[in-house]
C-alpha cells in the first residue's frame, strides 16, 4: 500500500527541554499551537513534554506517529550537545544527518548581519535529512524542519519548530501551514465569561447543552471565574460559526448577569468601559488588597478618564487620611469609607476594600466587606475565603469587588 497525502485529522505536541519538567518555563507554545491547529480543523488528542534524552525524544516521536497525522515539536533546535531533537527525528526517519551548504551560508550570513563570528558549534543548526524540508526562521538561527514519512499507509508529518515563541509563532503562520494537507473543516468558538456562581451550579442551568457534541458546550474554573466555551466545526467557517451561534445566544440567555464577558475580555477592562461609556468616574478605597484593585482598573483606563484616583491603606490608621471613622474597614464602615472617598475625589462612584478579619467558624478562614457608594446609595458584598492571607486572596477580592462595581454599574444604567 502506497502512503496518501490524506488531509491532517488528527495532531500531537511535543515540547521539548529539560527546564520544561524542572518548572523553569511554563510551555505557552503547547496552548498556542493547539488553538492554531484548532482553527483550522485539526483535533489535537495529545500533548507531551520531554526531556533533553535523545532515546526519549525518540520514544515520544515514535509514539506519536502511531496515532497522529501530524506530529509537532517545539525546542532542541539549538546548537548545543542536549539539543537533540534533529538527532531524534533522524533516528526515527532511519536517515543520516548532513550539513546543507545552502542552509550554512545563510546561517553564517545571519550572524555577519548581527556583526558577530559564528561558532563552529551552530554549524548543526545548518543539518537537513532527505526526508526533511527546512522552514525558513528569520528571527532566529534555528531553521525548522518539515519531515515526511510513511506509516500505515499513509503521509505522516513531523514538524521541528524552534522554543522561542516569537521564533515559533512566525514559522508556523509563516512557513509551516501552507505546506500542510489541512482539512477544509473550520472550527467557529466563543468563550463566555461569568462571575458570581459557581461551576456545578452552571452547570445545572446549560443542563442538556453540555451533552452535546457538534456545537459543544464546556464549563472551565478559572482564575476571573468560570468560562462557558461553545465550539463548532463545519465544512467552512460560515457554516461552523451558522452551527455554533444560536447555541452561544442559549448559553448566555440561561446564564443571564452572571455573564461578563467574552473571549479576550478582561474584567477591570469591563468595568472601565462601562464607566467610560455612561461618563461616570470612580474612586478606590483598599485595605486588605494593597493596591492591586487599583493597578488593575488603572491598568485598563489608558486615557485616564474614568478612575480618578485612590487610597491604599494598607495601614489601618493610614485611613485617616479620608477621615472615616477609626480602627477597621469592616461592615458598615467600608461603605462610609467608600462614601467619604466619593466625596474627596468628587467623583459619581467609589469602591471600598475592608480589612481581613477570621471567620468564627473552625475552617480556618477569612472574610472582608467590599462596598460601593454612589448616587443611588451603597451595597455590600462579604467575600468569605478559606486562606488567611497571600496573592490568592487579595486577587480573589479584586475580582469580587470588580464583579460587585460591575453588576452595580450595570443595575444604574
Amino acid at each position: 500500500m502506497h502512503a496518501t497525502d490524506d488531509p491532517i485529522r488528527s495532531a500531537e505536541i511535543i515540547a521539548v527541554g529539560t527546564e520544561l519538567l524542572l518548572g523553569e518555563i511554563v510551555d505557552t507554545n503547547g496552548a498556542w499551537l493547539a488553538a492554531t491547529l484548532a482553527d483550522r480543523g485539526v483535533d489535537v488528542y495529545w500533548s507531551v513534554r520531554v526531556g533533553d534524552n535523545l532515546a526519549r525524544v525518540r520514544d515520544a516521536l515514535e509514539a506519536a506517529l502511531e496515532r497522529s497525522d501530524l506530529v509537532v515539536t517545539s525546542g532542541g533546535l539549538g546548537p548545543t550537545e542536549d539539543d537533540l531533537t534533529r538527532e531524534a527525528i533522524a533516528a526515527v526517519a532511519g536517515e543520516t544527518p548532513q550539513v546543507d551548504p545552502d542552509l550554512e551560508r545563510e546561517l553564517r550570513a545571519f550572524f555577519a548581519r548581527m556583526d558577530r563570528s559564528m561558532p563552529e558549534a551552530n554549524v548543526k543548526q545548518a543539518w537537513t535529512i532527505p526526508s526533511a524540508e527546512p522552514l525558513p526562521n528569520p528571527r532566529g538561527t534555528a531553521p525548522g524542519w518539515l519531515v515526511r514519512l510513511a506509516r500505515g499507509g499513509r503521509t505522516r508529518y513531523v514538524a521541528a519548530l524552534p522554543g522561542p515563541p516569537r521564533e515559533l509563532v512566525r514559522m508556523v503562520e509563516h512557513e509551516l501551514l501552507g505546506r500542510l494537507p489541512l482539512p477544509g473543516e473550520r472550527l467557529w468558538s466563543t468563550t463566555l465569561k461569568t462571575g458570581g456562581v459557581g461551576e456545578s451550579h452552571i452547570t445545572e442551568l446549560l443542563a442538556e447543552l453540555t451533552a452535546g457534541a457538534n456545537p459543544s458546550v464546556a464549563t472551565y474554573a478559572r482564575a476571573d471565574g468560570v468560562h462557558v466555551r461553545i465550539a463548532a466545526k463545519g465544512p467552512d467557517a460560515e457554516t461552523a460559526e451558522t452551527l455554533g451561534r444560536p447555541v452561544a445566544i442559549e448559553v448566555a440567555a440561561r446564564l443571564g448577569d452572571a455573564v461578563w464577558g467574552a473571549d479576550d475580555d478582561d474584567l477591570a477592562s469591563v468595568v472601565i468601559e462601562a464607566l467610560q461609556r455612561s461618563g461616570r468616574r470612580l474612586a478606590v478605597v483598599e485595605g486588605a488588597t494593597g493596591g492591586r484593585l487599583a493597578a488593575a482598573l488603572s491598568a485598563a483606563d489608558e486615557r485616564r478618564s474614568a478612575l480618578a484616583g485612590a487610597v491604599v491603606a494598607w495601614q489601618v490608621d493610614a485611613m485617616d487620611a479620608l477621615g472615616p471613622p477609626a480602627a477597621s474597614l469592616q461592615g458598615a464602615i467600608a461603605a462610609e469609607a467608600a462614601g467619604r472617598a466619593r466625596a474627596f475625589f468628587a467623583v459619581d462612584a467609589a469602591i471600598a476594600v475592608g480589612e481581613l478579619r477570621a471567620m468564627d467558624d473552625e475552617g480556618g478562614g477569612v472574610s472582608v466587606d467590599v462596598a460601593v457608594r454612589d448616587a443611588q446609595g451603597s451595597e455590600t458584598d462579604e467575600v468569605r475565603l478559606l486562606e488567611r492571607s497571600g496573592p490568592w486572596v487579595r486577587d480573589r477580592v479584586v475580582l469580587r469587588a470588580l464583579d460587585l462595581l460591575r453588576r452595580r454599574l450595570h443595575d444604574a444604567r
